[in-house]
């Protein structure tokens, strides 16, 4: 029940890139929300799919079974002409069309401003962050970053491998978009030689110095992760090898780190997540971001979620103490 004791009609989108966990997140919000005799709604292809009428009603079935399961049941797509307001009505008019009482929308800063914009005609959104790029700074953790994480620190040991063997240095890209957390997290687990993201900056003549000299000291390979929008990693890789003397490679792991199955971590956090949304609907909350911290749960105003900046300093500074 809502606050006034009545029935409510919850809609779900999933929107952006995909991320493991979302399934799980639906499957909470679908959940919790049928436990409590409320009625619930897929909305397939995201803000898309919401604008075309897309909607399906739920029950228990409909969500067994996904738990495990990568990307979205409900599949994603962009739309960046939703920041246009006449499009932004037409979702509205389907909305209506459905007596919907609030909308709980799983993805990123994107999918949050579309949120944020339906709010402001009266829609009642929860955001749920669903995102590998922990891009979001009004949460510790999003959806499908722990994932993520062990596919590119899964593959960059597995390069460390054939490196060390042929005596070559691996420049490895992973995703992340403006955020260099995946870099930042998978180059320390996997003890990279050198970490290269927006915040450390990069300075080219000092890799190819110092990745010369580690070779003239005689170490046998070199793994560098970078994260993606940097630079050209194969060029990089080119210069490397006739710089340094280290036969060198370039990989950019790409979509693989949104797939697969999600890890416990993703499954138990987008659980979470999708039950404390039903939750904050029913108390009339509205207009806010889900979120994490010191493994709390808590929210967050949309205006707030996105003008929020994030902070590596403490993985930063490990870094200089340890690379």
């Amino acid at each position: 029940m809502d606050e006034s004791g009545g029935i409510m009609r919850i809609a779900i989108i999933t929107s952006g890139g995909d991320a493991p966990g979302m399934n799980a997140a639906i499957r909470a919000v679908t959940r919790a929300a049928l436990a409590k005799g409320h009625k619930v709604y897929g909305v397939y292809d995201g803000y898309k799919g919401l604008i075309e009428g897309k909607f399906e009603k739920f029950n228990r079935s409909d969500v067994s079974e996904t738990l495990n399961r990568g990307g979205t049941i409900l599949g994603t797509a962009r739309l960046p002409e939703f920041k246009e307001v006449e499009i932004q009505k037409l979702a509205i008019k389907q909305l209506e069309a459905r007596g919907i009482d609030g909308l709980i929308c799983i993805g990123g800063d994107g999918t949050y401003r579309g949120a944020r914009a339906l709010c402001e005609f009266g829609i009642k959104c929860i955001g749920i962050p669903g995102t590998i790029d922990n891009d979001i700074a009004s949460t510790e953790l999003t959806i499908g970053f722990s994932t993520a994480l062990n596919t590119a620190v899964e593959a960059i040991d597995k390069l460390r491998d054939t490196s060390s063997s042929h005596q070559r240095c691996s420049i490895i890209e992973v995703m992340g978009r403006r955020c260099g957390d995946l870099a930042l997290y998978s180059g320390i687990c996997c003890g990279a030689e050198y970490i290269i993201t927006a915040d450390t900056g990069f300075n080219k003549q000092e890799l190819l110095e110092s990745l010369r000299e580690n070779r003239l000291e005689g170490r046998r390979h070199a793994i560098v992760v970078i994260s993606e929008n940097i630079c050209d990693v194969h060029a990089l890789a080119q210069e490397v090898e006739e710089y340094t003397g280290y036969e060198c490679r370039g990989t950019i792991l790409g979509y693989v780190q949104r797939g697969g199955c999600p890890t416990p971590e993703d499954r138990l956090l987008a659980s979470r997540m999708g039950a404390y949304a039903v939750d904050l609907l029913e108390q009339g909350v509205y207009g806010c971001a889900v979120g994490i911290r010191h493994n709390e749960l808590y929210h967050m105003p949309f205006d707030e979620a996105l003008t929020k900046s994030k902070s590596s300093k403490e993985l930063l500074d490990l870094v200089s103490k340890i690379q």
